[in-house]
C-alpha cells in the first residue's frame, strides 16, 4: 500500500481526519447493506469498522513511531473480515441462492462447518502472513494438536460420536426441520439439528433432545419424505350381524368429512380381523400435518358414532355370546310380498303352497357382497338361487370377453338348469349390490319330488318352454305345429334327465 509521509506537525490532524472519514464511510456502508440488502452484520462489523478506521490511516500516512500494535490490528482485521464474509455468504448463498432460488433449506450444521473452515483459513493466514510462522512451525503445531486431539478423543468419545452422527444425518438428508418423525413408537416434529443432538417436539408440546448417535442407530420413519402426504390408520369394532360393505360405506362417509383428512387419496375402510365380540375394521386416511393427528382421530371416531347410530349399526361391548343352534331350526319365513313375486316365476308356478313352504323352511339364507360371484360360468353345481334383496348381473364369456346380458332383481331366480339336470353353469352371476338369496339345493327338492313324482313333468315342461324362449330366432322360423313338436322333444329330453338326476 502507498504511504504518504507527512511532517510531524500535520500527522495527528491527518490521522484523526482519516480515522473519522473511514469510520463514517464504513458505518454508512454497513447501514446500506443492512437496509437494502438485508445483511445482518451486528457487532463484528462494528468492530471491523473501528479496526480498519485505526489501521488504514497508518498504512496511508506511514507507521507512527509511537504505535507498536499495527500487526495486531492487521490480524484483527483479517479475523473480523472473515465474519463479514460469512455474513455475505449467509445472505447471498444460503438465503438468496439455495432458499429463494432452489427452495432448499441448508441445515445449520453445514453452515457451521463452512464458518469453521473460513475462520481456520483466516487463522492460518494470520499466522503465516502476519506473524511469519513457517510451514515447520505449522507442522509442529498440527502435530502437537494431533496428540492433544487423541487425548481429548478418548475423553470425549460420546461427544465426537454425536458430532460425526450429526454430520452423517446432514449429508444423507434423512430429515430436516419441520419434518415429523416416528422414533420409538413416538411421533415428534424436528425443531433443530445441532452438533450434538436433535431437538424434537411432540403433539403435547413436550420437547425431546435425542443424541445424534442414538438416532443413527435406530430406524427413522420420516412421515414427510419424500412427499408431505402420508397415511394413518385407526381401528373400530363393529357388530357381526352387519354386512361388511354397509359398515365400510359408513366408515368412509364418517372419515371423509373430518377437517384435516385429505380428499385425495380418499379414505378407505378395510376389514382387518374377526375378534371375540366384533369384526375389526380399519379406517385408512391421508393427512399432511401430524400436529392435527389427535383432532383428526377424535373427529373420525365422533363422526363414526353418529353415522353408525343413524344406520342402526351397533358398536358392541367386549362380551362373549353363547349361541345354541338346533339342527333343523326353522328358516326365517319369506314375506308375503316375496311370495307374491315368486308366484309369478315359472319355476314356482310348478309348486303348490305346501311345497313352497317346505323349500323355504329348509333352504338356507345366504348373503353375497357387492361384486362377489354367486356362480361362475362353466363350474359344476346342483343348486339354484332365489333373490330376496338386491340385484345381480348375468355375464356370459365368449371369445375371451365377458358381457353383461341381463340384470336380475328381487323375486327372480337363476341356476335352475344345474339344479334340475346337473349341467354346468352356463353364465356367471355377480352381485351388483349386497344381496340376500335363498339357496335351493338338490336335497331340498329331492324330498318333494319323491313325494310327488308328477312334479317332474311340470318342471320338464317349464325347462322346455324356457329353452324355446331362449331360441326365439329359431322359433320364429317354425310353424305352430313344428314348434309344438320341438317343445315336446325338449320336454321328453328334460324329463329323462330329471328322472336320472333324482334317481327315479
Amino acid at each position: 500500500m502507498i504511504s504518504l509521509h507527512l511532517p510531524a506537525s500535520e500527522q495527528v490532524p491527518c490521522y484523526l481526519g482519516a480515522f473519522f472519514v473511514t469510520y463514517i464511510l464504513l458505518v454508512g456502508l454497513g447501514r446500506i447493506l443492512k437496509r437494502r440488502a438485508g445483511i445482518r452484520l451486528g457487532l463484528p462489523y462494528q468492530l471491523l469498522s473501528l479496526v480498519l478506521s485505526i489501521y488504514l490511516p497508518f498504512e496511508i500516512f506511514g507507521d507512527h513511531p509511537d504505535f507498536a500494535a499495527l500487526r495486531e490490528l492487521r490480524a484483527a482485521a483479517i479475523l473480523l473480515g472473515g465474519a463479514f464474509v460469512l455474513a455475505l455468504v449467509r445472505r447471498y448463498v444460503w438465503e438468496g441462492y439455495f432458499e429463494r432460488t432452489k427452495q432448499i433449506i441448508i441445515p445449520k450444521l453445514l453452515r457451521d462447518i463452512v464458518a469453521i473452515v473460513v475462520f481456520v483459513f483466516c487463522l492460518v493466514l494470520v499466522l503465516t502472513q502476519i506473524y511469519g510462522q513457517g510451514a515447520k512451525t505449522l507442522t509442529g503445531l498440527l502435530a502437537g494438536s494431533g496428540i492433544v486431539a487423541v487425548v481429548l478423543g478418548f475423553a470425549m468419545q460420546d461427544l465426537l460420536g454425536n458430532i460425526i452422527s450429526g454430520i452423517s444425518l446432514q449429508i444423507s438428508r434423512a430429515f430436516s426441520e419441520g419434518d415429523w418423525l416416528k422414533i420409538d413408537n413416538q411421533f415428534a416434529e424436528v425443531m433443530e439439528v445441532n452438533w450434538r443432538s436433535t431437538r424434537l417436539r411432540t403433539n403435547d408440546h413436550i420437547y425431546l433432545e435425542l443424541p445424534n448417535s442414538y438416532i443413527v442407530k435406530n430406524t427413522i420413519v420420516n412421515l414427510n419424505y419424500h412427499t408431505p402426504e402420508y397415511a394413518m390408520r385407526i381401528r373400530i369394532g363393529i357388530d357381526y350381524n352387519v354386512p361388511p360393505n354397509t359398515v365400510k360405506d359408513a366408515l368412509i362417509q364418517a372419515a371423509s368429512t373430518v377437517s384435516g383428512v385429505l380428499s385425495s387419496p380418499p379414505p378407505k375402510a378395510l376389514l382387518i380381523d374377526f375378534g371375540d365380540s366384533s369384526i375389526i375394521y380399519e379406517v385408512k386416511f391421508w393427512m399432511n400435518n401430524h400436529a392435527l393427528y389427535n383432532d383428526i382421530c377424535s373427529g373420525i371416531r365422533t363422526n363414526a358414532w353418529y353415522e353408525l347410530k343413524r344406520r342402526n349399526i351397533n358398536i358392541p361391548f367386549p362380551i362373549r355370546t353363547l349361541q345354541i343352534e338346533r339342527k333343523g331350526q326353522p328358516q326365517k319365513p319369506v314375506s308375503a310380498l316375496h311370495r307374491t313375486r315368486l308366484r309369478k316365476q315359472s319355476f314356482f308356478q310348478c309348486l303348490d303352497d305346501t311345497q313352497m313352504d317346505q323349500i323355504f323352511s329348509t333352504a338356507p339364507l345366504c348373503r353375497f357382497g357387492k361384486d362377489e360371484e354367486m356362480v361362475r360360468q362353466g363350474a359344476e353345481g346342483d343348486s339354484m338361487f332365489v333373490i330376496l334383496h338386491g340385484t345381480a348381473g348375468v355375464y356370459i364369456k365368449q371369445n375371451g370377453a365377458s358381457a353383461r346380458v341381463a340384470v336380475l332383481g328381487e323375486g327372480e331366480f337363476f341356476g335352475e338348469m344345474s339344479l334340475l339336470t346337473g349341467e354346468a353353469r352356463n353364465a356367471t352371476v355377480k352381485a351388483e349390490v349386497d344381496c340376500e338369496v335363498i339357496k335351493v339345493d338338490k336335497e331340498h327338492l329331492c324330498e318333494i319330488v319323491q313325494a310327488s313324482p308328477g312334479l317332474l313333468e311340470r318342471l320338464s315342461e317349464m325347462l322346455a318352454q324356457r329353452k324355446v324362449e331362449t331360441e326365439s330366432a329359431k322359433a320364429a322360423l317354425l310353424g305352430q305345429e313344428a314348434l309344438q313338436a320341438v317343445k315336446a322333444q325338449y320336454t321328453a329330453g328334460f324329463l329323462s334327465k330329471l328322472y336320472k338326476m333324482f334317481e327315479l
